[in-house]
């Protein structure tokens, strides 16, 4: 038969009308009749007659469509409630459309226009199921397995061609569910296709053996494959019944005139899987809604919505984000979409969490009802209020909103960002404004002028929650506490109030946030690293070299609590497993192991697992990463990576197997933030010295003057602070002379000769209106005779794209002067508002302002081509009084912006990290902090563990955090001592020094704090220590009393001191460590008193030894040395 597609979701779901003749076909003249019928009868009919006293979903009414204009049959599929009226949503199901309505246009379905089936049939393709690509993170692998939903592509594919047919024809093979099996055959270019054959071949899709009980066409019918064919199923389904959309949710019974719910029972689909059941006592859980194991943290129940045109959208906005070729919510935005249009209070964090479309749509679409603003009082503020961390994100977010508001009723979104000059706040005019963008700072500068700015703000959107809370976690919670108390009012009771909060990594805040100002809000967290800190995982690290994990391992389960009964232990090799189940078992601990090379017992290992709680026993089962999928483990309450997980994907995976064991922290009130937000409070720019990297490029006969005034010309604006320009010789400036002499040589047309071969990094000559420069090619795109290159004018700084054809040869002589363009960064001025990027306002300001103008400025600070200089000023010479004067300070012009601030300790803070770089530029071949294991023995490395654990207290061994920071500012000395050395290099300081032995090694403790950087030599009979530390260098020369054994000799660092290991050569006590006295080496006498109840080594060795070695530290005590300090 021939066919007609009305709507297409995926190649699983798609409607079409059927043409011709068949007990499945109706006529289109008897739908057109029935149309006429329905808007005769309804339209004069009397409402109170007609109007539904209840609605539910699923039910089947009619309706009246706004867009068609005519009354339609359709069934309900989600009801909404407003501030007077209830919000439909219903799918037209002769249209196959989905539309919202009012309450107020829905009426009872009469039974006589229930007799004909409906239009728009629903159909899949027979036999034809999805495929996907699963990627095995493990094995480094990817195959087509199959699926159960649709890639985007083969939804794509089939779109395209149906699009592209001139014809559709269908075979009917079978009808389950009130949903059409079929065949479809298409003629593309006079060419016929089938297109379940050609989902097939292209690897969008698999065939699938057809069910028993699905109902197959009548007996007799011809089997063969047939572009026309008039088939019929055995069971006929009942007309006013077929085809009739099945929704996933229960019903729900609405009165519509009490307003009170019949039923609040939903139906939620879950992920199902054996012997696990993740909707026990309602509490938060996660869902698996996808073959491609996306998971998602919710709180409450919430249908996700992963299609457009079933997303709670209008209709117009839908149809502007499908021009966009916008294919549907992602997988968050699938779950926040429905609960920010419900306008329920909704956090949601996700890796896409700086994306505004996770809100953007839906806030749009509840803003169409404008009955739900009606009980509001005359207002002059805004519906809408969006804070954004910086006037860059605000900028986004304003340019999307004016974008898609026009697909509705004019909202007239508006744009405010205010600096600190009070008449700009006064002069802003929000009257008509229904949506404001701004940031944190400038609303509340705005709210100083404009008291009334919360009396009819609605709702409140908080963009890159952890970016606001951690860099203006103080004004957000004074614009909280404004709009708190806002809602106090009567009119309020019956006016929306929502607060939305996105971001992409959880925040202590947001717990104060959820409680203080949320109603029951909707949780939503993709992002599983996220939501194991927000159910609050504890993470314990414990440090050790591969050969020593095991016996760590044995120490962790000996000291695990008994309340964790349920143990994972993830390895990443098999051979792996089979050691760590052996050394388990070999201790007395019952464990199952499972590795892809193995049967393994799931009967007996769920039978003991879900035992485990009753009978109080633990559980452990080792097992490989690609075990996890097999046995859907969500319950486990201790995973121990015994192998370093190869990706953060894996690591999310590992800890979904606690999944059921998340804590909900807001109801623990528990507070805790594990990780820290990004911190935009850092320059992007680099602030970083390497002093063999940031000399002079190419510049091997220029000299840049490093400190005094110069007349300083900006060619290139980058922004309010930072331009290229040149230093302007006032006796004698040779660029300006070879500038002359360029344009005069190709004034000359013959001159002008064509680069024959453009190489990377030549010069040539380039004309840019009537002005000649040298230019440098900087990148390249084809080999092609005439291809687009990027260049840099080098006496500028600038960069532009230009045709290759356009370069000129530049003779050689005009090639001898080094290229003039430096980097100018004028100092003691930053943006406002910790923000890091200057506004475009006071950018264009200063551009017009100074380019191209000579200006008289101080070098303060010179690295390579970078010129810092304070002040900059632009100086006018009066010629009648012969006399110069200061137009104007740069600095003082931003400042007078209002959009900048004073920024006091910027020279001081760069001269800091200039000496710093120098002191770090003594230490050349530093090794990372870090312990080669090829190097250690383990013996050696156990005794240094050793050491370590007897300093640290008992309550170190529970937990462990690590901070390691590479920032060259974090070791920058704070004190006028650390200042006043870092001033001299060249001076190297003696540390204090600790030692004790036994009778096989010497222990060595060079007592440094935070060290950044170090070096340790050993000989035979030397060590060399060095190391750097706030900006100071120590250097340590150890001549030893006796020889050692280099190779299995050791160093490791510690918070606030170097731990040496010298493994003696030959055993025996020695009387003092090094052949020559020094005031800095002592003995340590924290390891004399009780030391065979401390010491890792054998009893009794210590105390001989230390006997010695103590009396001659005692004799050099006594005696009064001349020996000068080494500092």
């Amino acid at each position: 038969m021939e066919v007609f597609v009305l709507r297409i979701e995926d190649p699983g779901c798609f409607w079409v009308t059927m043409k011709g003749c068949g007990p499945h076909v109706v006529d289109e003249t008897e739908y057109k009749k029935l149309n006429a019928e329905m808007n005769q009868f309804y339209d004069k009919a009397c409402e109170d007659e007609v109007k539904p006293i209840t609605l539910e979903k699923d039910q089947l009414c009619v309706v009246f469509s706004e867009e068609l204009k005519c009354w339609c049959r359709a069934v309900v599929k989600s009801i909404m409630y407003c501030a007077d009226h209830y919000q439909i949503e219903c799918f037209l199901v002769d249209y196959a459309k989905y539309t919202f309505v009012k309450s107020k246009d829905v009426r009872v379905a009469v039974e006589e226009f229930l007799q004909i089936p409906f239009r728009a049939k629903k159909c899949r393709l027979y036999c034809t199921k999805p495929v996907t690509l699963r990627v095995n993170f493990c094995e480094d692998t990817a195959k087509i397995v199959p699926a159960k939903r649709w890639d985007n592509a083969a939804t794509r594919y089939f779109q395209s061609l149906l699009k592209a047919t001139t014809q559709i024809k269908a075979k009917l093979c079978s009808v389950e569910d009130n949903t059409f099996h079929v065949i479809l055959y298409v003629t593309v270019e006079d060419e016929k296709v089938c297109i379940n054959d050609d989902l097939v071949l292209k690897n969008f899709a698999h065939f699938e053996e057809a069910k028993e009980n699905i109902q197959s066409p009548a007996k007799g019918q011809d089997s063969q494959t047939s572009s026309n064919v008039d088939s019929s199923p055995v069971e006929l389904v009942n007309p006013a019944l077929a085809f009739r959309p099945v929704w996933l949710q229960e019903k729900v019974p609405m009165n519509l005139e009490t307003g009170h719910t019949v039923s609040s029972s939903s139906l939620e689909k879950t992920y199902k899987r054996s012997n696990m059941d993740l909707n026990v006592n309602n509490e938060s859980r996660f869902q698996n809604v996808s073959e491609e194991r996306s998971f998602v943290f919710l709180n409450n129940k919430i249908e996700p919505t992963s299609i457009l045109e079933k997303a709670p959208l209008h209709d117009s906005l839908k149809k502007e984000l499908a021009q966009d070729e916008f294919l549907g919510p992602n997988f968050t935005e699938s779950y926040c979409w429905p609960a920010v249009a419900r306008g329920c209070d909704v956090v949601a964090i996700s890796y896409q969490g700086n994306d505004p479309f996770l809100y953007i749509p839906p806030v749009l679409a509840f803003l169409q009802v404008e009955s739900c603003y009606k009980a509001l009082p005359k207002r002059n503020g805004p519906l809408v209020l969006i804070l954004c961390p910086g006037w860059r994100k605000a900028q986004l977010v304003f340019e999307l909103l004016r974008k898609y508001s026009t697909c509705s009723r004019p909202l007239r979104p508006m744009l405010i960002i205010l600096g600190k000059k009070k008449e700009e706040a006064e002069t802003v005019k929000i009257q008509g404004c229904e949506i404001i963008v701004t940031t944190p700072y400038s609303l509340l500068r705005l709210y100083e002028y404009h008291l009334l700015l919360f009396s009819g703000l609605c709702h409140l959107i908080l963009d890159e929650i952890e970016v606001l809370f951690s860099e203006a976690a103080e004004q957000v919670f004074v614009i909280l506490d404004y709009y708190k108390k806002s809602l106090i009012t009567e009119e309020w009771k019956y006016s929306p109030h929502q607060i939305i909060a996105v971001g992409t990594q959880w925040n202590k805040h947001i717990g104060s946030l959820i409680k203080e100002f949320m109603n029951d809000p909707y949780i939503v967290i993709t992002a599983l690293e996220e939501a194991s800190i927000y159910g609050n995982v504890q993470q314990v690290v414990q440090y050790c070299v591969s050969s020593k994990r095991t016996a760590v391992l044995l120490k962790i389960m000996d000291f695990t609590p008994n309340d964790l009964q349920k143990v994972l232990v993830f390895t990443n090799s098999v051979d792996e497993v089979e050691m760590v189940h052996k050394a388990l078992e070999s201790n007395s601990i019952f464990a199952f192991k499972m590795h892809k090379e193995m049967e393994f017992n799931f009967k007996d290992f769920l039978e003991h697992w879900t035992k485990s709680d009753s009978n109080g026993s633990r559980v452990v089962l080792v097992l490989t990463d690609d075990c996890m999928q097999f046995l859907e483990i969500t319950d486990a309450s201790c995973v121990i990576h015994f192998s370093f997980p190869s990706s953060p994907t894996i690591f999310g995976q590992r800890l979904y197997n606690m999944s059921d064991n998340f804590h909900n922290v807001i109801k623990d009130s528990s507070d805790q933030d594990h990780q820290q937000a990004r911190n935009r409070t850092v320059c992007p720019d680099r602030h970083q010295i390497n002093l063999q990297i940031d000399m002079l490029q190419n510049m091997p006969s220029k000299t840049i003057q490093t400190s005094g005034y110069v007349t300083v010309l900006p060619l290139h604006i980058v922004n309010a602070t930072n331009y290229f320009g040149r230093i302007v010789d006032k006796h004698k400036d040779q660029y300006t002379i070879l500038a002359e002499e360029i344009n005069e040589y190709f004034k000359e047309t013959s001159n002008r000769v064509a680069a024959q071969k453009v190489e990377k990094l030549a010069l040539y000559g380039f004309c840019e209106e009537t002005v000649f420069h040298r230019v440098q090619v900087v990148e390249t795109s084809s080999k092609e005779e005439n291809f687009n290159i990027k260049i840099k004018y080098i006496d500028e700084g600038r960069t532009s794209q230009v045709q290759s054809s356009q370069l000129l040869h530049l003779p050689a002589k005009f090639q001898h002067l080094p290229p003039q363009a430096l980097e100018f960064v004028v100092c003691r001025v930053k943006p406002i508002d910790n923000d890091t990027e200057w506004n475009p306002r006071v950018t264009r300001y200063i551009h017009q302002k100074i380019e191209r103008k000579p200006h008289e400025a101080r070098v303060v600070l010179t690295l390579g081509n970078t010129v810092w200089i304070d002040p900059m000023v632009r100086v006018t010479r009066l010629s009648d009084l012969k006399i110069y004067v200061n137009e104007y300070s740069v600095r003082a012009e931003i400042l007078s912006t209002g959009l900048g601030t004073d920024n006091p300790e910027h020279i001081s803070q760069l001269e800091r990290l200039y000496e710093h770089a120098r002191v770090l530029s003594h230490m050349k071949n530093l090794e990372p902090l870090s312990i080669k294991e090829d190097a250690v023995s383990p013996r050696n490395v156990s005794e240094l563990q050793n050491v370590s654990l007897q300093e640290n207290s008992s309550e170190n061994c529970n937990s462990s955090k690590v901070i390691m920071g590479n920032d060259p500012c974090d070791g920058v000395a704070q004190t006028k001592e650390a200042e006043d050395s870092s001033l001299h290099p060249q001076k190297c300081f003696y540390p204090e020094i600790k030692w004790f032995e036994n009778e096989e090694a010497v222990t060595v403790k060079v007592l440094i704090a935070r060290i950044a950087d170090y070096k340790c030599e050993f000989s035979k009979e030397k060590v060399i220590f060095s190391a750097c530390s706030e900006g100071k260098l120590y250097s340590v020369d150890m001549e030893l009393y006796q020889c050692i054994l280099k190779e299995e000799s050791a160093c490791v660092i510690k918070d606030k001191e170097a731990i040496i290991l010298l493994r003696k050569e030959k055993k025996g006590a020695w009387c003092k460590l090094l052949k020559n006295k020094n005031p800095h080496v002592s003995f340590d006498f924290e390891y004399w008193e009780g030391f065979e109840d401390k010491s890792p080594f054998p009893v009794g060795t210590k105390k001989l030894h230390c006997t010695t070695a103590v009396t001659e530290e005692l004799v050099d005590s006594s005696e009064d040395s001349g020996a000068e300090s080494d500092e």
